[in-house]
């Protein structure tokens, strides 16, 4: 791979820094990127200013050229309108997942393409493996870690042009290299933002779109506990933002659309739990698979693996069957299937 041109996704933090560092050093022609999503207005305090000049602190320390590219349009259309609209729809999106697929992996790497860069290469913590023509994303090393489910939309055009160049590292490694490396950014904490709100207050950001409302928050006794400020922002399974400050910690069991109602109730109550979900709006990332099918799942991040039986429904649609009851499934989430560590499929939670 000596020598071919690579456009390295290059953000503020030390993971993209140690990615550009590797490349370097393995002797690949690294251009650095950064991908401009979302900018405040002046008045408002917008990181993505100061992200810009971290990074372009780190392609000088690495002497490699640095460019910003400008994707706000794209976001507004293909990220934030379709968060917003299912919002709106009671649905809860998943906005990482949508950008991996639409934006980073799509957008981003069309432009690499024509500005004949062989390849594109990020931070996330996966690893690709090819075999016959066939590209393959498996797990990384560290379960805790592991960015698979962020990448399942992905498909095989994709995957042929892309490098995950600290796929076998462990994140105290990274640091190491970071540090011995001497990266201006070796000490920078990692953010827990979404990818294109950045550090943006995602309650007051969504509040700029989507009207708010006053309803109550009710127990699956149908007593009513408290108000809220609208039924649309939550989630299943959520915790946050529930205002009541007496007894146990309560958890979003439910949303009542008719009645604008927030159901909610403790973390062991039995509403939360189901043992069956169906799903649409399939991709199958590798190859094509029979049903029934006994495979592994996750619902959500950082979920430990979940054995499942699917099984194919009528009008585009599958079931799938759990061996162990699930907890906190939400609509508009992904499962994502994986066979031993390779995530083969995944689709929409209806």
């Amino acid at each position: 791979m000596k020598n071919k041109k690579v456009l390295v996704w290059l953000s503020w933090g030390v993971d993209s820094a140690v990615a550009a560092y590797l490349l370097k050093q393995e002797w690949y022609d690294v251009t650095a990127w950064f991908m401009i999503n979302y900018m405040a207005p002046e008045w408002e305090y917008c990181p993505t200013r100061e992200d810009i000049e971290v990074a372009r602190e780190v392609a000088t320390y690495l002497d490699i050229p640095f460019f910003t590219f400008n994707y706000i349009e794209e976001y507004e259309k293909k990220v934030l309108k379709y968060m917003y609209d299912w919002y709106k729809s009671w649905i809860t999106p998943n906005p990482d997942i949508m950008c991996n697929s639409e934006i980073k992996f799509r957008c981003f790497l069309d432009e690499a393409i024509s500005l004949w860069f062989d390849m594109v290469a990020t931070w996330h913590y996966a690893k690709i493996e090819e075999e016959n023509w066939i590209y393959h994303l498996l797990k990384w090393i560290d379960n805790n870690k592991d960015q698979s489910y962020f990448l399942a939309w992905l498909d095989q055009s994709q995957l042929e042009k892309t490098l995950f160049p600290i796929w076998n590292l462990e994140k105290p490694k990274v640091r190491e290299i970071a540090r011995d490396a001497w990266l201006p950014n070796a000490e920078r904490k990692d953010s827990q933002w979404i990818c294109f709100v950045w550090k943006v207050d995602l309650h007051k950001f969504l509040e700029k779109e989507i009207e708010k409302k006053v309803w109550n928050i009710v127990n699956t006794d149908w007593k009513i506990l408290w108000k809220h400020d609208w039924v649309v922002f939550y989630t299943i399974w959520q915790r946050k933002w529930i205002q009541i400050w007496w007894g146990p910690a309560l958890y979003v069991v439910k949303k009542d659309i008719e009645k604008n109602e927030l159901i909610v109730w403790t973390e062991d109550d039995l509403a939360l739990f189901s043992r069956e979900l169906t799903a649409s709006n399939f991709r199958f990332l590798a190859w094509n698979f029979d049903f029934s099918l006994k495979a592994k799942s996750k619902i959500r991040y950082r979920q430990e693996d979940q054995k499942v039986l699917l099984e194919d429904l009528w009008n585009n649609r599958i079931k799938a069957s759990f061996e162990n009851a699930q907890r906190w499934i939400a609509s508009g989430q992904i499962i994502a299937i994986y066979i031993w560590d390779e995530l083969i499929w995944s689709g929409i939670i209806e």
